[in-house]
């Protein structure tokens, strides 16, 4: 018994001593190799250079997005947005206009790239006396956390009307990016109308018809007094705006297209806005039963719009939409020239120009 525990023991020897020899020989054998490798850095400073703010690669900001989200719902400590030098930044860009031109549409949309962080809420600071009476810092803490690189855009559509809103947003920043949605003016109408119409329709009151709106009744002229065809007249409000900003400033987005080819619009406001093209068909997916594009962040997290969204409009007498027509077309063209972008619209059934009295 003995003989036999003696001899197990010498075979574990050498066993053992066959490895170690044979790893000694191995090193040995590569000792002129690992002479040559030299180390990329020293081991002491092998961690790379933070990069600069504006340098931060795009990638890193998609894990990011759960902490910014964190952010919205107010979990996130004042420690993670020291730690991550977060910051409530004023708007680079802001989407003025127009109602029911696609606003909403496009401000979630844009928020697909990594570079953009959204405001939530319509802030209404420049067109509401009361808010902007609370001065530029209450607008900025309205504003969500970001990274000092990153784009933050809101969008307040009653900008692109209201009368005191351009110098006021010149005030604060004279060579902001200025976003206009469009769609065509007589669809446009009879959209805002139907937004208003459902808002009575839950309260229970009556409200009249889009052609009684619409027409005045004592001329059967266009009603030029009535807010959804102002609205409409884009020219109008833009040339206000032109007073304050270079037309260079302002990118004019098709609404029209936006819902039913949303991503080379799209493509065209990264341009505008100097952002690398990050947007791509994967982050657009249709929605059959919605009935327009939804839109997808990653393999986890989808988002569509509201099912406010795409409502169904009341029919319109063909007569009164023939008479918008005809009554914006002259504007229209006047749009095309300054914008330097044309519209398929329909012209109507002449083409005599129009006055706003």
């Amino acid at each position: 018994m003995l003989f036999k525990q003696q001899a197990l023991l010498r075979q574990k020897l050498f066993v053992l001593g066959s490895l170690a020899i044979g790893s000694v020989l191995y090193l040995v054998a590569r000792v002129g190799t690992l002479d040559r490798l030299q180390p990329i850095c020293p081991i002491e400073n092998n961690r790379l250079p933070l990069p600069e703010p504006e340098q931060i690669p795009l990638r890193t900001l998609q894990f990011k997005r759960g902490l910014l989200h964190e952010l919205r719902k107010g979990n996130a400590t004042k420690e993670q947005i020291r730690l991550h030098h977060l910051v409530q930044q004023l708007p680079r860009a802001i989407i003025i206009g127009v109602r029911k031109g696609g606003t909403r549409a496009l401000l979630e949309m844009l928020n697909l790239h990594p570079a953009v962080v959204k405001a939530s809420q319509e802030i209404h600071f420049f067109d509401n006396d009361q808010n902007y009476a609370r001065g530029i810092d209450w607008y900025r803490e309205k504003m969500p956390f970001s990274f000092p690189h990153q784009i933050t855009i809101e969008k307040s559509p009653a900008y692109f009307i209201t009368e005191e809103v351009p110098e006021r947003i010149f005030k604060m920043n004279s060579s902001i990016k200025l976003l206009i949605i469009v769609r065509e003016p007589t669809t446009r109408a009879v959209s805002d109308y139907t937004q208003v119409l459902e808002g009575k329709e839950r309260k229970n009151k009556t409200y009249h018809k889009f052609e009684k709106l619409a027409i005045d009744s004592n001329t059967c002229e266009v009603n030029t007094k009535y807010k959804a065809v102002r609205t409409s007249i884009y020219t109008k409000h833009l040339e206000r705006w032109l007073k304050y900003f270079p037309v260079e400033q302002f990118h004019i987005v098709d609404g029209d297209r936006l819902i039913s080819d949303p991503l080379p619009e799209l493509q065209l406001v990264e341009r505008f806005l100097n952002l690398p093209s990050r947007i791509s068909q994967y982050n657009l997916y249709f929605n059959a039963t919605r009935g327009f594009f939804c839109l997808r962040f990653n393999i986890v997290f989808n988002k569509c719009l509201a099912g406010s969204k795409g409502r169904i409009h009341p029919e319109v007498d063909p007569s009164v939409v023939t008479k918008l027509q005809k009554f914006f077309h002259p504007f229209n063209q006047k749009f095309y020239q300054i914008t330097g972008r044309t519209f398929s619209w329909p012209r109507g059934a002449s083409d005599s120009s129009t006055e706003i009295p």
